[in-house]
């Protein structure tokens, strides 16, 4: 099982049951520990590995909750060095392509950032959950945990937000949460450290019952034909932000095993 544990240090090692060791990673984003599993060595029910590859290329869709053997694994993978180290090669190579692109000379270009789970976290909500709701997802819990305004940045993207915008781009971001959530998204946003942005676009009312690739799409379109930007880059956590029209010239997808959007 996962445990808590303060005072942690950077680069310490910390023993599990079996005294292995495993390294106590920087930024970390929630203060729960991995056991193993995100760093080679051995899980039980190591089949979830598959199943997560299965959900990143976006073969295994439509699901509604992890499967309940596979809780532990999710867990370990979300809270070790694995996840960390996918969304940096990630984040890496959408900062190279960030300074390869030639920029427009008015000020149009802009990036698109999901929130949840990709700007912005929500492990701490998920650790009690079983990492991608065993049980089915609570939108009454899980709005109250967005209230909170707590969810700490994925330093990952933090790290592309700031290269982006040091090179000019503009910051749009483009999110399923409501619009009597946008106050305390704004607020929470700045204190991860996102201080400025274009746009901040939340799902209306008009949009009940629709997909998030619809929502998203139309956004999108808005965004680009509406308000004149240019979409260079879009990255997120779920196929859904990514797939549609008006993707934009790249996009970039995070691991997220814990939920699906459609």
């Amino acid at each position: 099982m996962l445990s808590a544990t303060d005072n942690h240090k950077p680069e310490s090692l910390v023993a599990n049951a079996n005294s292995s060791y495993f390294p106590i990673i920087n930024n970390q984003i929630h203060l729960l520990r991995p056991q193993s599993g995100s760093g080679g060595s051995y899980t039980k029910g190591l089949s979830c590995l598959s199943w997560r590859f299965g959900v990143e290329s976006n073969n295994v869709i439509g699901w509604k909750t992890i499967p309940v053997t596979c809780e532990d694994y999710i867990g370990h993978y979300m809270l070790g060095s694995q996840y960390r180290k996918d969304s940096k090669v990630i984040t890496n190579e959408a900062i190279l392509y960030a300074k390869s692109i030639n920029l427009s000379k008015n000020g149009k270009d802009v990036w698109i950032f999901d929130i949840d789970e990709t700007t912005l976290s929500n492990l701490p909500h998920y650790a009690q959950h079983g990492f991608g709701y065993v049980e089915p997802f609570n939108a009454t819990s899980f709005n109250t945990w967005v209230g909170t305004g707590k969810a700490p940045a994925l330093p990952e993207s933090v790290k592309l937000y700031r290269e982006l915008v040091s090179l000019g781009v503009k910051v749009v971001f483009l999110t399923g949460r409501t619009e009597d959530q946008r106050t305390v998204t704004e607020t929470n946003l700045k204190r991860a450290g996102y201080h400025t942005w274009d746009k901040l676009l939340l799902k209306g009312k008009e949009f009940s019952g629709k997909t998030a690739v619809a929502y998203k799409s139309a956004q999108r379109k808005k965004v680009e034909e509406e308000y004149g930007y240019r979409i260079i880059g879009n990255k997120g956590d779920q196929w859904s932000d990514l797939l549609g029209t008006n993707t934009g010239l790249r996009t970039f997808k995070l691991p997220d095993p814990m939920y699906y959007i459609s």
